[in-house]
């Protein structure tokens, strides 16, 4: 799957004990609601909806399936679970749930062989990685288990990997910029675009309209993530889709 000319606006919801929530720096979670209730809000406004069950890999459990299940009977627009996926039988369990993707994220990192698999098996087209990174002495550095743990392994050689066991899609976020509204991460993500040809989804970050805008012009991103700022309302999806395409951005209105 090479890079798309249309560029996805992607919604997230992190849920933990069933409920949509928002931090900053992956810290200090503060409740945002109902995970189908704010679903419903994006159906056909966002292009693809991203769930991720934040505590799954910590507290050594599974993802929410039945959640999975009544989120895919309430909305229609391409939806990716992630959180607490290990095995095959994990990811097959979400695909049957409902789910259009399938989001890998410390399960890969323990066992790379596993994005290989799921991709042969499964297709490509549906096996995303997830990386969650933070600047480490000047080094682009990726964690696990909600950003906790530092892998000690570099970024680019981590995409790389990826991308060569078969991923389809990286959705790539900085820990550094999450939840702090500054914009994304400008400079990783330019990096990260120029050394894999599958999509990177960017995430962490967007505080405003002209952060996309930016994002778009000068990285070569396919698409972008945001949670907390559509989650307020502080930006609504089809005023950024508008702005976008007066900058001369190819989306889908």
């Amino acid at each position: 799957m090479g890079k798309l000319l249309t560029k996805r606006i992607i919604t997230c919801l992190d849920v933990k004990d069933g409920r949509v929530v928002k931090g900053v720096n992956f810290r200090n979670l503060v409740d945002k609601g109902d995970p189908i209730e704010l679903a419903r809000k994006y159906n056909n406004i966002a292009d693809e909806l991203v769930f991720l069950d934040i505590t799954a890999t910590n507290e050594k459990r599974k993802t929410i399936l039945d959640l999975v299940t009544k989120l895919s009977k309430s909305i229609f627009i391409p939806i990716t679970i992630g959180g607490g996926i290990s095995s095959i039988d994990d990811i097959r369990n979400v695909l049957l749930a409902g789910a259009d993707k399938v989001a890998i994220n410390s399960g890969a990192i323990k066992k790379p062989h596993l994005i290989y698999e799921a991709s042969n098996i499964f297709g490509s087209q549906c096996i995303v990685v997830a990386i969650d990174v933070k600047l480490v002495d000047n080094k682009y550095t990726v964690f696990s288990n909600s950003g906790s743990i530092d892998t000690g392994i570099e970024l680019i050689s981590w995409i790389k990997l990826v991308e060569t066991l078969g991923a389809g899609e990286i959705l790539l976020t900085s820990i550094d910029t999450d939840g702090l509204k500054q914009g994304f991460d400008i400079i990783m993500l330019d990096l990260a675009t120029q050394h894999v040809n599958i999509p990177i989804i960017a995430s962490g970050g967007a505080g405003a309209i002209e952060d996309f805008i930016q994002l778009f012009q000068y990285t070569n991103v396919d698409a972008a993530l945001a949670a907390s700022i559509f989650h307020n309302q502080e930006i609504s999806i089809d005023n950024l889709k508008i702005e976008m395409r007066n900058a001369g951005l190819e989306v889908r209105l």
